[in-house]
């Protein structure tokens, strides 16, 4: 396996050891060294995986001190309990909805977290909604009344978010667009009708309650699209692209290589889906499998490090950028198109063609849906 080449201080390489360990539930024979174990966890909490890594705990030689041990395992039963909570909440969601006559597919989120070896250890998050064009609008009815809060409603690619129960946020999807490209989201359109007309599904058995998710083939298409959406336009963390490894080898003997291949291409994203397996193998420990689109390529590895730089610089969606935003809200606008220029101007020293085209896409996206008032 070949292991990160980008200068990593001692507690960074002990978070990654300690996160393969988990990852994989095996143990990791990089670890050395003393251990600065606080920074190791604030490493974890900023990329939201502190379940894993303390699953890499168990199968680690080393440990923390017993009283810090102690603690980082009170807040993992936390997120432990908060993910029975979710599971409970998304099966009367899913029940209430069905009732309704309304059908939809579970994505990302508790959907990918049974991939993992202990889905109740993965930090939950949103709940999050895929539904064709009359399931979406007869969901809006049903949901809306319900809400304690009610975002604004993005028309042009069908998306409202809402709180339900005081607590959790639902987002209703119609369109899973990337908002990167024409290219890439008729990829995603083409994944999406499989889905909704060629019945690729797949499902989990959450309590009483069968929950649809898409067929693996799709679901990849969804997970990394939504993984480049964040990392040119919001920030990006390690626990999205853990979930990616995870659903890429949970279902390696079923996924259809060669329709995976033909989509990353035909949306122009070989680049980027060499480079983020390239980080994935390199510093998660992602095995290869023996097909040009799940092995290392050594060409990518400056553009691995450069991701893995922006990575840790921003944490899970922005946490780092979170503790020094403005409050007032025009100063949070300029602070937020600022770190986006910022952000598409790194980029470009590693995807230089497709940073240009994406910012292009998403500026003029972005004063259209100004100018229709989203």
């Amino acid at each position: 396996m070949n292991f990160a080449t980008m200068q990593l201080e001692n507690s960074q390489k002990t978070f990654f050891a300690l996160l393969r360990a988990g990852l994989w539930e095996q143990a990791d024979a990089n670890l050395n060294g003393k251990v600065d174990w606080e920074k190791v966890y604030q490493l974890a909490e900023e990329q939201s995986v502190i379940g894993v890594v303390l699953a890499g705990i168990e199968h680690s030689y080393i440990k923390p001190p017993q009283e810090f041990l102690l603690q980082w395992i009170g807040e993992v039963q936390i997120i432990e309990q908060q993910n029975k909570a979710m599971n409970d909440f998304v099966a009367k969601l899913i029940e209430r909805l069905r009732k309704n006559d309304i059908y939809a597919i579970l994505v990302k989120g508790q959907g990918i977290a049974q991939c993992y070896e202990r889905p109740l250890w993965r930090a939950s998050g949103d709940v999050d909604l895929l539904l064709n064009d009359t399931n979406y609008e007869k969901a809006k009815k049903v949901l809306i009344p319900l809400a304690d809060g009610v975002e604004q409603e993005y028309k042009s690619f069908k998306h409202i978010g809402m709180t339900l129960n005081g607590e959790y946020v639902v987002e209703l999807h119609g369109t899973m667009h990337s908002r990167l490209s024409k290219r890439i989201d008729r990829g995603i359109d083409e994944a999406q009708n499989d889905v909704f007309f060629g019945g690729s599904v797949r499902s989990w058995q959450n309590g009483n309650t069968q929950v649809f998710l898409p067929r693996a083939d799709e679901d990849v298409i969804f997970v990394f699209t939504h993984i480049l959406h964040h990392f040119y336009i919001e920030g990006i963390g390690l626990r999205q692209i853990c979930d990616w490894c995870r659903l890429l080898y949970r279902y390696r003997s079923e996924l259809d290589l060669r329709l995976l291949e033909s989509r990353i291409r035909k949306m122009g994203l070989m680049s980027e889906w060499k480079a983020f397996y390239n980080l994935a193998n390199r510093y998660l420990g992602m095995p290869d499998y023996g097909s040009g689109l799940m092995v290392h390529d050594s060409r990518y590895d400056k553009k691995a490090d450069r991701i893995m730089e922006f990575v840790l610089e921003t944490g899970n969606f922005g946490h780092n950028r979170e503790r020094s935003a403005s409050k007032s809200y025009m100063g949070g606008k300029l602070a937020s198109t600022f770190r986006k220029l910022k952000d598409f101007g790194h980029h470009m020293r590693i995807f230089p063609i497709d940073s240009l085209k994406f910012f292009c896409y998403f500026a003029i996206d972005g004063i259209g849906g100004a100018m229709r008032g989203e």
